[in-house]
């Protein structure tokens, strides 16, 4: 069986009805998967896939972090209509987003609804099972403190994987060492935050009203200011989106500081998946810990 025909006998088992395919179309994916629109007799569907074997489970967790996202109820989401595999090929489907211009409030709008999402906290950080930041599995094993989650489940883990590939030495471990000395002292105590986990421009698009949609989430509960320092981090964010969101929900005095060192993260998965370029700014950042 081709992985198309797996598609709808999946479409045919989640909507209770027979589907007809008319025609499969590629479409921008990304680095990681391949998409495609789907045009059948029951609608445009969106389809990712990629291989199984290679990224385990990883659309399963795309579809839980859609569904954490989509019961907040605070900024739209893809509707994740199915999922599965066939062979090596696991595959999402969404319901087809029609693209529109944004609309003349699109940015108040979006920094207002990333506050209130911000606003669903939860007794721990971390989350109730792992899932992917890009290809890299990401570990949310519960913390009852930021400090302890970020080093442990975000930074340690991205730091050895460099040093073990070749990426990072010995002087970049150690500036990480003498970094956590000092987490306690830089980061606000906050309740855990519910917060996208990978919120660059790639990962917002335009729906049919001109509102913020946001896709490709690595859930957690963690500090709110990561989804703010990976906002700023490779741009296509305005200026006035955190203006509003600090109106809406305002971020502990120091918070400008903060953001690159929340920054470590992302840049730390970068160097993983792409080598060691990136490794210069995490330095960069680390040069305040001698």
């Amino acid at each position: 069986m081709s992985w198309q025909q797996a598609v709808i006998n999946q479409l045919e088992t989640a909507l209770h009805k027979p589907i007809e395919l008319i025609s499969t179309s590629p479409v921008g994916g990304g680095d990681i998967n391949d998409a495609y629109k789907f045009n059948t007799s029951e609608g445009n569907f969106f389809v990712k896939k990629n291989s199984a074997s290679h990224f385990p489970h990883m659309f399963q967790k795309e579809a839980q972090g859609l569904k954490i996202l989509a019961d907040a109820d605070e900024i739209p989401v893809p509707e994740v209509v199915t999922f599965g595999e066939e062979d090596d090929v696991a595959f999402l489907v969404l319901k087809f987003i029609k693209s529109s211009g944004k609309s003349e409030n699109f940015w108040d709008d979006f920094g207002k609804r990333l506050a209130n999402l911000h606003q669903h906290t939860n007794d721990h950080f971390g989350l109730d099972h792992d899932n992917y930041i890009g290809s890299l599995h990401q570990s949310n094993r519960k913390h009852d403190n930021w400090s302890d989650f970020f080093r442990e489940e975000r930074l340690d883990f991205q730091v050895k994987m460099a040093r073990d590939h070749g990426n990072a030495g010995s002087d970049t471990v150690r500036a990480f060492d003498r970094f956590y000395r000092k987490l306690d002292e830089i980061f606000p105590v906050e309740a855990p935050s519910l917060i996208h986990g990978d919120l660059w421009g790639g990962n917002y698009m335009v729906n049919e009203k001109g509102e913020a949609m946001i896709i490709d989430p690595a859930v957690y509960y963690g500090h709110r200011e990561m989804d703010m320092g990976m906002s700023k981090l490779f741009g296509g964010f305005s200026a006035g989106f955190c203006e509003v969101y600090n109106q809406q929900y305002p971020l502990e005095k120091g918070w400008q500081e903060r953001l690159d060192y929340c920054n470590l993260y992302p840049l730390m998965v970068h160097v993983n998946l792409f080598g060691g370029g990136y490794l210069n700014s995490v330095k960069s950042i680390l040069r305040n810990f001698q």
